[in-house]
């Protein structure tokens, strides 16, 4: 007789379902199961979710098609000589997978979104659609005041949507409901370092997807009980090399990549992967201004990324030296979207601080359809090699 399968393979496969269902089906359960509901896409890299929960509304996260889709009509409207994130996502909503939708929210992320987002409003004018601006000045006199008008944008329009505005007891309620996310999330990224080998990054790659179209308290509760689950299941350790893969934090890899990663020798034990649940480092405060609080915590506890101005803050790259040194990483594998404007044009100042500091890396690029893996896993196998080489020899 089998034996039963481990409880975190259950939750693996039903996150993989999810990962896989380019219909959004979890979203049109949600939707159908009390009249009036809606639900709000997002892009990449973040938003301000609060917010669309405050409404009653579902956020939902749009990450592309990945390669599970062939894009016939999304390349009519962009050039081929961009990343396919925008030219798969115009291909979901023309072939009526986003009609679930009642709207799209589009983050300052690069001029390539700025312009789907123009187009999203043309293609769709009876759908909600505002393109959401970032402060790229940090004081709170000033970048502060810009970022809570243009949250204060979003409110009033979701309020309209609703029927009913938006209170600050809800958005309070609401962040202390993202707080109760971004920390299982913390404790989950922590305990992945800590034993990678007993949650492949595969797995919590997949878990992360599931929040993009759960309601925030089930996916959090789901994060809880795959740690639950894992800590009884033992794995075998192997002698990988530990690295922190950085440059995916908007145009996803294919699921097939980070596997590669993995069989090639490395333990992913920090990544950028989707963001928006850890883009806040911390708990937000839930007891005042809610705007306010939301303000401060993206100006001054946020994630460091090549798509975020930062004049003023830390020195570029030592945001990604202190992952390596705090998650105990050997090395750093820079993973980037072909025609990734802003990760590829900050690679090289990152490898520049990361060579002064003595930390091996490697590079490569890939787009979210790469079908050919063989590449990846020979350059992630040998820098795996390479890395216990040297520190052996050392």
């Amino acid at each position: 007789m089998d034996a039963p399968q481990p409880e975190v393979l259950k939750i693996v496969q039903r996150c993989e379902a999810l990962y896989e269902d380019l219909r959004f089906d979890a979203v049109s359960r949600w939707k159908q199961a009390a009249p009036g509901r809606r639900a709000i896409g997002y892009m990449p890299i973040y938003v301000p979710r609060e917010i669309i929960h405050a409404a009653g509304m579902l956020p939902v996260g749009i990450l592309g098609g990945g390669d599970q889709i062939e894009v016939i009509q999304g390349d009519a409207y962009y050039q081929s000589y961009i990343c396919r994130i925008p030219r798969s996502t115009i291909e979901l909503g023309l072939t009526g997978r986003l009609d679930v939708l009642d709207g799209m929210l589009f983050p300052s992320i690069c001029d390539v979104i700025r312009n789907l987002s123009g187009m999203w409003q043309i293609l769709f004018p009876d759908k909600y659609t505002r393109y959401v601006d970032v402060p790229q000045n940090y004081r709170d006199d000033i970048g502060g005041t810009f970022y809570v008008q243009e949250m204060q944008h979003i409110r009033d329009d979701l309020g309209r949507l609703r029927g009913a505005p938006i209170t600050d007891a809800e958005l309070n309620a609401s962040i202390a409901a993202y707080n109760a996310n971004r920390a299982a999330l913390r404790d989950l990224y922590a305990w992945r370092a800590a034993r990678p080998w007993q949650a492949p990054t595969s797995e919590l790659y997949l878990l992360q997807r599931a929040g993009m179209v759960l309601p925030v308290e089930e996916h959090t509760a789901l994060v809880r009980r795959y740690l639950e689950a894992a800590e009884k299941w033992a794995r075998p350790k192997r002698d990988n090399a530990r690295v922190v893969l950085t440059g995916s934090f908007c145009e996803q890899p294919p699921l097939a990549l980070i596997k590669s990663i993995e069989m090639a020798g490395c333990y992913v034990v920090d990544d950028d992967f989707m963001l928006v649940g850890r883009w806040l480092l911390d708990d937000v405060p839930d007891d005042g201004n809610p705007l306010d609080e939301l303000a401060r915590a993206f100006l001054h506890r946020s994630a460091s990324t090549a798509a975020k101005y930062d004049e003023t803050r830390e020195q570029k790259g030592i945001f990604l030296v202190k992952q390596v040194k705090s998650r105990g990483a050997e090395g750093v594998v820079f993973a980037a979207p072909s025609f990734c404007d802003p990760a590829l044009l900050e690679r090289p100042m990152l490898q520049d601080v990361l060579a002064r500091h003595g930390i091996p890396h490697t590079a490569f690029k890939y787009a979210e359809n790469t079908g050919q893996m063989a590449p990846i896993r020979e350059q992630a196998g040998t820098f795996a090699d390479s890395i216990k080489l040297w520190s052996a020899a050392s």
